[in-house]
């Protein structure tokens, strides 16, 4: 099979560089597993992975572990539909008896879309076998043997600065929580904010004009986190300790989601990593719509599953989720972001009510944290 995979338009996981700015041919099943660890950023075990073409153009690719839950490919119908997908290539990882049933029914889910199958593989253990090809002489029954390291595709990702990890769990070591001293430090300058706005609150004699205060404050300091971050600075710990703070009043959170770039990953990765556990979902719900919204659905699910660890009914966390098992594209979100303006219309003037998220987290019991004096 050969294949342009030079995408077009927006997509539900759109291709990155090599992929996004040049034509590179994939002219043999060898091509294509060499190439799908750099479209998920990382090699696949036990995972369906299908790959969405249109007149040999890339269109989308999304991936799948295996086995399958129940309707888990449904919303392949409507995404066919909605990139304009006339041509699959389907790729599972594992042994035979978890692969072929997903195989299968994906290639009747094409079917019924009048999508044609190009070619239908698994791998596992260094060989590939095809569903779609019976004679010996190219697809022998004890498979094929390849190694995606030597194929050109992979010369060209790699010069192009791309890096396909060994596994999933490696990916989600990019958003662990820190560890060591630097999370020590990230304790003691919690503890200290905290006992900051403790003093505050003990202080004031107008609960309303306080939140007012917190609001204005909170929505200055996420939009000096970005300019930082955006021009290649990182927060130090009392500053990212702070805005996790922030980030628990719904306002604070929602003017970052309404300034949303996919260059805000970065910072959000950042917080995600450094904050307290219980200060931890709003910074990775931010960074999840961040990496949706630059077509890595992989990150995304993995920083909202860090999110809902901790909280599971964190609302904006539920709701990317949603978006994401149902295979959305984010472009239904790029036209839709209120202006900070109005979102101060939409939600009036803060008053003490705004603050009880962030209250309630000051309160929540945590032996590990240290007192504000442990230094």
């Amino acid at each position: 099979m050969t294949t342009n995979t030079s995408p077009s338009a927006s997509s539900a996981s759109p291709l990155p560089p090599p992929f996004s700015e040049s034509c590179l041919t994939l002219t043999s099943p060898a091509d294509i597993l060499a190439a799908v660890p750099y479209l998920v950023g990382f090699h696949p075990h036990t995972s369906l992975v299908i790959i969405g073409l249109d007149r040999g153009q890339a269109k989308m690719v999304v991936r799948w572990g295996l086995p399958l839950p129940p309707g888990a490919l449904a919303p392949l119908t409507p995404l066919f539909e909605r990139e304009g997908v006339t041509q699959v290539v389907i790729v599972g990882y594992g042994s035979g008896d978890v692969v072929t049933p997903a195989v299968d029914e994906t290639r009747v889910l094409a079917a019924k879309a009048d999508v044609h199958v190009g070619e239908a593989l698994r791998a596992h253990e260094g060989r590939y076998w095809s569903y779609v090809c019976d004679l010996p002489m190219c697809c022998p029954a004890e498979g094929t043997p390849y190694d995606p390291s030597t194929s050109q595709i992979a010369a060209e990702a790699t010069v192009r600065g791309l890096v396909a990890l060994p596994d999933r769990e490696s990916l989600e070591r990019t958003v662990a929580p820190v560890t060591g001293p630097v999370r020590m430090s990230m304790r003691r300058a919690t503890a200290d904010a905290i006992a900051e706005l403790r003093t505050g609150l003990a202080a004031t004699a107008d609960l309303d004009a306080f939140a007012q205060q917190c609001v204005a404050d909170g929505v200055a300091r996420v939009r000096s986190a970005l300019t930082i971050h955006t021009e290649g600075g990182r927060l130090r710990d009392a500053e990212a300790a702070r805005l996790g703070l922030d980030l628990a009043i719904v306002r604070v959170r929602d003017e970052a989601w309404t300034l949303m770039h996919e260059s805000h990953a970065a910072l959000w990765r950042d917080l995600t990593r450094r904050l307290e556990p219980r200060f931890v979902p709003p910074a990775a719900s931010l960074l999840a719509m961040a990496a949706w919204r630059a077509g890595n659905s992989v990150q995304a699910t993995i920083a909202v599953e860090r999110a809902l660890t901790i909280d599971p009914a964190y609302s904006m966390a539920n709701l990317l989720m949603h978006a994401v098992q149902n295979l959305l594209s984010p472009a239904i979100m790029r036209d839709r972001m209120p202006t900070s303006a109005e979102l101060d219309a939409a939600m009036g003037s803060a008053h003490a009510g705004w603050l009880l998220p962030l209250v309630n987290l000051l309160d929540e019991d945590d032996p590990s944290f240290p007192p504000p004096d442990d230094h």
